[in-house]
């Protein structure tokens, strides 16, 4: 009975009892895992929200201070604008004002004809009068090629496109074949004028020209588009036409007026006189 008893008195091992009991006192003491996270996520919650009310609060009190910066920045730039557009028309002013006194100075500098003469072979004055229209354009389905060279002298590639070394051939015979004023595209040339080429662009004087090209020469039109066409460079222009889809018009006209040129340097010269022996 006394078993029994003990059995019935003592049915938990103490062992677990002290386990329970340490559990108990801990599970007292702490919070659950549960409301703990909870709280913790709260907390980040918070202290992103004034990190970002921080952040709202600076940019707003710097605001006005950018703004007034970019306001500053942007008069300045206009400022400068103006005053470079200012410059660039005083230069355009001075300009034509050194090309007027150039043209005038070659007009007077020979008296009479021979003044007037050299004064349109100069390109100082504008001319009209007979003479020849020749259009050239670039084939129809034209492209750069490989490379976008320029044609070299030995021959060119199958591109299609006029280049500068083209229109080089082109004036150089109107001026042989008898024109007495070229212009390109409304430039005129003189004899200080060169044809480049910048990649695919052909440049005249330094200045961009688009096809199509439309050339204007001041002579005696029926025997200048004569001479020119069977000249050595009217036969080049013709084999581009025929082989490379090149276009070109060449028709005689009444009266072409041909501008100016932008700038004429003048120079002088005076002959040599050979110092006698004694």
């Amino acid at each position: 009975m006394s078993l029994l008893t003990n059995v019935m008195d003592h049915s938990l091992d103490d062992g677990y009892a002290e386990a329970a009991a340490r559990k108990e006192s801990e599970g007292a003491g702490g919070l659950p895992k549960t409301l703990r996270a909870k709280l913790g996520l709260a907390g980040g919650l918070v202290l992103a929200a004034l990190v970002v009310t921080v952040g709202a609060a600076q940019a707003r009190i710097s605001a006005p201070v950018v703004a007034k910066e970019r306001e500053e920045l942007v008069d300045r730039v206009d400022a400068e604008t103006k005053a470079a557009d200012e410059l660039e028309r005083t230069v355009d002013r001075l300009r034509d004002d050194v090309s007027a006194r150039q043209r005038e100075a070659l007009r007077h500098s020979g008296g009479g004809g021979q003044a007037d003469l050299v004064s349109v072979l100069s390109g100082a004055v504008q001319v009209h009068g007979p003479g020849i229209k020749l259009v050239v354009n670039d084939a129809k389905e034209a492209s750069t090629g490989g490379d976008g060279d320029p044609r070299e002298t030995s021959g060119f590639s199958d591109t299609g496109r006029v280049r500068d070394r083209d229109m080089q051939k082109v004036v150089n015979g109107l001026w042989a074949s008898g024109a007495e004023a070229v212009s390109i595209n409304g430039q005129r040339l003189t004899a200080l004028s060169a044809i480049r080429a910048a990649g695919d662009a052909i440049l005249v004087d330094n200045k961009p020209l688009v096809p199509p090209y439309t050339v204007l020469a001041v002579g005696d039109g029926k025997n200048l588009s004569t001479r020119f066409q069977n000249s050595a460079d009217g036969v080049y222009l013709s084999v581009l036409q025929e082989n490379y889809g090149i276009r070109t018009a060449l028709s005689v006209q009444d009266d072409v007026r041909l501008p100016a040129a932008p700038s004429v340097i003048v120079r002088t010269a005076e002959p040599r006189t050979e110092k006698g022996t004694s």
